[in-house]
């Protein structure tokens, strides 16, 4: 069942008001206690009053029924819906160019192919992932390196004090690499570096060095 986006009262909440109603309790009264207006308290009671036996088993007569007008006096006919669905299956265009072909408006085409569930395209299937898995670990590994600032002491974030000296702006005290090894097909297993210097010696003899067995989650030194 789908319930207006801003219904005050559930199925459930309907039902206990019908039930106060039974209880005796008048339709304003009934309405207070669910929070309701007397006007909604009555429209759901009259709903239940003139159900018969199976909707009101099933709750049917407490569902919200749809908006749409019984009559459209002014609907497009069934011959020119069936004209712009057919255009729709055999040439697969949008609103705009089937408008143009059968001389009807562009709104009109819209709701018309939206009214036979056919304004959007088809979703065609995903493919099935290819997976794959190399036999020896080691074989497919993920490296990566990451920059990080040094500093002489905490900043202000922890202390509160902006107050930077001549001698701390001069200070040059660079950065640090991190060197970090993932083998990400086989074993998971990884591993990361701390050097002072990005290149690439200290990186070869870090993926060098990893075990090629060992506990997930191991740390270099």
């Amino acid at each position: 069942m789908a319930l207006h986006r801003n219904a005050r009262l559930g199925l459930a909440g309907r039902r206990a008001l019908v039930a106060d109603v039974e209880a005796g309790c008048s339709c304003r009264e009934a309405g207070r206690r669910r929070g309701v207006s007397p006007t909604t308290a009555c429209k759901w009671w009259r709903r239940w009053s003139q159900a018969r036996l199976e909707e009101r088993s099933s709750l049917a007569c407490l569902e919200d029924r749809s908006s749409r007008p019984h009559r459209s006096p002014r609907l497009l006919a069934a011959r020119e819906q069936a004209r712009i669905c057919a255009a729709r299956h055999r040439s697969g265009w949008g609103p705009r160019l089937i408008a143009g072909e059968t001389g009807h408006p562009h709104a009109t085409v819209w709701r018309t192919l939206r009214r036979a569930g056919i304004s959007r395209a088809p979703r065609q299937p995903r493919e099935r992932p290819r997976l794959y898995e190399w036999p020896c670990p080691g074989d497919l590994l993920h490296i990566d390196s990451k920059r990080f600032a040094r500093f002489t002491r905490p900043g202000h974030a922890l202390t509160g004090d902006r107050h930077v000296t001549g001698a701390e702006k001069r200070t040059r005290v660079g950065y640090e690499w991190v060197h970090s090894l993932v083998d990400v097909d086989r074993t998971r297993f990884g591993g990361q570096r701390l050097v002072r210097r990005p290149v690439a010696l200290p990186l070869l003899s870090f993926s060098r060095s990893q075990p090629a067995t060992g506990s997930r989650g191991w740390s270099g030194a």
